[in-house]
């Protein structure tokens, strides 16, 4: 089949079985553009609640679509590929985080939303990129335990002022922007500011014009009169950013910022 014979087929399965697709902003560009609707995780979760609807297609990773049918139990929910998982998520068991939290009676647990739903399940607060500063200051305790994301942790962790404990979680993919390319790149395009994603590692983050989830970057590209902006997070963003922003110029610190499960949804 051509790729118009594809979408074409698509489009019509869509119809007959009253379905909706959700792309994550970390999807190939054929599977971005075929979407109902691009966002991040837990903005296209609640996305799947509100549609009319019956089947949600999810074009993500696991704990995505997982979320999204926490949110919506009545629905199928269901995935282009099961192999699509989140190496992040997987890092922590529902029994490493039982003994940690034995460790600290009391503490109360804050977990990533990139989390499973037996994790989730064990915490008391979920959060993502967007809101971890905000729902950490609402917690009345000084001590937070944080899962599974130590970068994501660290960061919310310093602006709050608060003693995070911190499991050894992060992403792959982000931990591959090195600040050493982030600073080549500064010295290319001198004028352009860092937009970076929260799960890249201290020194990057350190390097930054602005720390944001995806959503606070794609905002802030449309928002700042700059022409070139520094992307730290994966490359799949840059479609949606360019797609919205067609006369300015995104540009990636590093060619291995690609999550290889995120690309496995043709």
């Amino acid at each position: 089949m051509t790729e118009e014979e594809i979408i074409a087929r698509i489009q019509e399965l869509k119809k007959e079985r009253n379905a909706v697709i959700l792309a994550h902003n970390y999807q190939i560009p054929e599977v971005q553009d075929i979407a109902d609707y691009t966002g991040d995780s837990l903005e296209l979760s609640r996305i799947a609640a509100k549609v009319e609807e019956d089947v949600i297609l999810f074009c993500g990773v696991d704990f995505m679509a997982e979320t999204a049918k926490i949110l919506s139990p009545e629905k199928t929910v269901l995935v282009p590929d099961k192999a699509a998982i989140c190496p992040m998520a997987e890092m922590i068991t529902t029994e490493e985080l039982i003994e940690l939290k034995a460790k600290h009676p009391g503490v109360p647990v804050m977990c990533y939303v990139n989390s499973s739903a037996e994790i989730k399940a064990e915490s008391d607060v979920c959060c993502t990129s967007a809101n971890s500063i905000g729902l950490a200051k609402l917690i009345e305790s000084d001590d937070v335990i944080f899962v599974p994301d130590k970068s994501l942790g660290g960061y919310t962790g310093e602006m709050t002022g608060k003693n995070f404990i911190l499991y050894d979680g992060f992403c792959p993919t982000h931990h591959r922007i090195l600040a050493d390319d982030v600073r080549k790149a500064k010295e290319e395009h001198p004028d352009a500011p860092v937009l970076t994603h929260p799960e890249c590692t201290k020194d990057v983050l350190a390097l930054s014009d602005h720390i944001e989830s995806t959503s606070g970057i794609l905002r802030l590209a449309k928002e700042l009169p700059a022409m070139e902006f520094i992307i730290c997070t994966e490359q799949g963003l840059n479609h949606r950013l360019q797609k919205e922003n067609p006369d300015k110029t995104f540009i990636s610190p590093s060619e291995l910022n690609i999550c290889p499960n995120m690309k496995k949804n043709t």
